[in-house]
């Protein structure tokens, strides 16, 4: 008897709960597509995450030159920081993260029967993720990631992959230290699912594969015949609003320290306007080099990015940690195992030594010096000028 849970809802859906780095639950959705001949095959996936598990390895230069040039930076350190312990547990095992979502979809086309993705687009899941959770639940996250826990309160691979009910409660014990990134992690994705699962219902016979972690938020919505609504289907879709006092400061704060440029350089106060110049210059450019520093950056980088911050941070459009960036890319270009290696990602020091998680580190620490320089400094010199 295997140790894969398996739901039936009614006589035509039936729901696998499976761990992601198990040969064990593979083997087991390859047996129930076999026997049970369903009509359609539901994976826990989106068209991005299908993509990157059939090619893991088209992650390349261009890609990477993407993420930075489209401000995705922070987010893929923060999905890569989500999967280290996953991807870890999968090197111990010797399984690809996936290994039972792809045996579904291919067993599935073998068979020729139709498979349907049922999962939320991970872009919009990390950004409302992100959004979600406060500064203090950001902070958790990263320390419980990167500290180190005591060997005595490891947790067995084995028994992880065999225990359903221990992947839920890791799943709960996300929901208590970071609410924000539990509520859509967990809960929404519990909806979207069962939402998604619920479209496929009807006469066709249809087998689900999704994480044992969602399997009883999931199975307890579609035995309780909860429908979404279509606002709640188009909430759940949506990618969140930006903060309207982020989105204010954002555009309102350089006009505001432009305009005071312009009014000192107006009035012929040049020893005042020479005095808030160099405050601006200053702390814009220890701050942005100083992360670029603490990413372990190339010379390069790090004067790049003292150079570019004081000029970006008074241009919305564009951010200090993309030129430094680019410049760190330039002048340490990552290899074919460099990308391969950030992929695989089995250990924190990574982001440091791996020269890949180097240019993101570089362009996201650049990125957040710089925005903490630049309140710094236009706090300062308006209470100089205040007072």
């Amino acid at each position: 008897m295997t140790s894969v849970p398996i739901v039936n809802i009614g006589e035509n859906l039936r729901i696998i709960g499976t761990a992601h780095i198990s040969r064990d639950s593979a083997d087991v959705v390859k047996q129930q597509i076999a026997e049970w001949k369903p009509d359609v095959v539901a994976v826990e996936l989106d068209e991005g995450r299908l993509s990157a598990l059939r090619n893991p390895e088209a992650f390349d230069e261009e890609a990477l030159s993407k993420v930075i040039k489209s401000g995705r930076t922070t987010l893929v350190l923060f999905q890569s920081l989500l999967s280290v312990e996953q991807r870890k547990m999968g090197l111990e095992v010797g399984e690809q993260v996936g290994v039972d979502l792809l045996a579904a979809i291919e067993t599935a086309e073998e068979a020729d029967i139709p498979v349907e993705l049922v999962d939320r687009d991970i872009q919009i899941t990390l950004k409302r993720a992100w959004k979600r959770m406060k500064i203090s639940e950001k902070w958790r996250i990263l320390y419980s990631l990167l500290g180190e826990e005591p060997d005595e309160e490891d947790i067995d691979v084995e028994t992880l992959l065999g225990d359903s009910d221990l992947i839920t409660q890791l799943m709960e014990e996300l929901r208590t230290s970071a609410p924000g990134a539990g509520s859509v992690l967990v809960d929404e994705r519990d909806d979207y699912l069962a939402g998604s699962i619920e479209e496929l219902r009807g006469e066709r016979k249809v087998l689900a594969v999704i994480g044992a972690g969602h399997l009883e938020g999931v199975s307890s919505r579609l035995q309780d015949g909860k429908k979404l609504t279509s606002d709640e289907w188009s909430e759940l879709k949506a990618l969140p609003s930006p903060n309207p006092f982020w989105k204010f400061m954002k555009w309102g704060f350089p006009i505001a320290i432009l305009g005071l440029f312009a009014y000192l350089l107006l009035q012929g106060n040049y020893e005042q306007l020479l005095g808030v110049a160099y405050t601006w210059l200053a702390l814009n450019a220890a701050l942005a080099s100083l992360g670029a520093l603490l990413a372990r950056g190339h010379p390069l980088a790090i004067l790049t990015a003292a150079i570019a911050s004081p000029i970006t941070s008074l241009n919305p459009t564009l951010a200090a940690g993309w030129f430094a960036g680019a410049v760190q890319m330039k002048m340490a270009k990552p290899t074919a195992g460099d990308l391969q290696d950030f992929l695989k990602l089995d250990e924190f020091n990574l982001f440091w030594r791996n020269r890949v998680g180097r240019v993101l580190l570089v362009t996201a620490l650049a990125n957040l010096g710089s925005s903490v320089g630049a309140y710094l400094a236009g706090t300062a010199i308006l209470g100089t000028l205040i007072t």
